[in-house]
């Protein structure tokens, strides 16, 4: 008698830090509450082993290109990436099958003494490898040093614990999930910092001619509200085309039903812009504002930040 095949456990790619394999891990658990067999495997990039500034490595997708690979060689099933580091086109052969629902978008400061970022005194010195994230710190505190700095969670608190810097900006949702809330002395409100397009959110990706895996996963873990959100705001992106090294922010926010309210802000050229627009089509609303903010920008602005969305 011919025994039935147990059913082969998806393989999960991550990369191995302990926000991602945190991510995975979650969106492991929801596809194991669904009825599947999973196994994490864990994929080096380049993003994890170097520590150049991020626009010195490749910028946009850096942590994602590893993943993708492994998918295209049948080495994993399916990836998670954090959404805001993938780019926006289309990757072939590819799909993003779900979309989970969104942690808290906001950032966060982790500064010494439990000091709030109004409370840094003057010529404090602040650390965050995001451009978006010192052009929004420049207006809100110009008298503080920003410094550019690359590394985990652990690396960029432990700057703050060493004393090399007065606070790092975080984002919460990667606190969260390393149950590290505390470590936060101020949570940033959305009309002071912007997050990027996409923060808070994850991506599950999949090879494109494994429909039932896509079907799987779609079932499991998309939510609607938060894919139409982050389609608007990586809109922008895309129109724009910039990169996720750009300092640029977005944020999607439920208005009147089914429109979005789109709040964007760029530091593309000598003066940020701010810019908030409503629409029902997601894709088109993100495009209209991108639209609107290339109209006040000088060609030469925009062209030295075009990094390859």
């Amino acid at each position: 008698m011919t025994g039935t095949a147990a059913p082969r456990a998806l393989r999960l790619g991550t990369r191995a830090s302990a926000l991602a394999t945190s991510q995975s891990g979650w969106v492991a658990d929801r596809l194991r509450a669904a009825g599947h067999e999973v196994e994490l495997v864990h994929v080096r990039t380049e993003g994890d082993v170097s520590r150049a500034s991020l626009t010195e490595i490749g910028g946009t997708g850096v942590f994602a290109s590893a993943l993708r690979d492994a998918l295209r060689r049948n080495e994993i099933d399916l990836a998670v990436h954090s959404l805001k580091d993938l780019p926006t086109a289309p990757e072939p052969g590819l799909v993003v099958a779900a979309v989970p629902e969104r942690e808290d978008p906001r950032d966060v400061v982790v500064a010494r003494d439990g000091l709030t970022l109004a409370d840094l005194p003057a010529g404090a010195v602040v650390g965050t490898g995001s451009p978006r994230r010192a052009a929004q710190l420049a207006e809100l505190r110009p008298d503080l040093t920003v410094r550019d700095i690359r590394g985990n969670v652990d690396t960029r608190i432990g700057y703050v614990r060493a004393g090399q810097l007065d606070a790092v900006v975080l984002a919460r949702a990667g606190l969260a999930r390393l149950a590290r809330l505390d470590d936060a002395t101020d949570v940033l409100p959305l009309d002071a910092m912007l997050p990027a397009p996409g923060q808070g959110a994850l991506a599950v990706e999949c090879r494109d001619d494994d429909p039932a895996l896509r079907t799987a996963l779609a079932d499991a873990l998309e939510h609607p509200p938060t894919r139409a959100a982050v389609d608007a705001e990586r809109a922008v992106l895309a129109a724009l085309g910039a990169g996720c090294t750009a300092p640029v922010a977005a944020l999607a926010e439920p208005a009147d039903p089914p429109a979005l309210s789109l709040t964007v802000f760029v530091a593309l050229g000598p003066v940020p812009l701010r810019h908030v627009t409503t629409g029902s089509d997601p894709v088109g609303l993100g495009h209209s504002a991108a639209e609107h903010l290339l109209s006040r920008l000088d060609p030469v602005d925009t062209g030295s930040h075009t990094t390859g969305a």
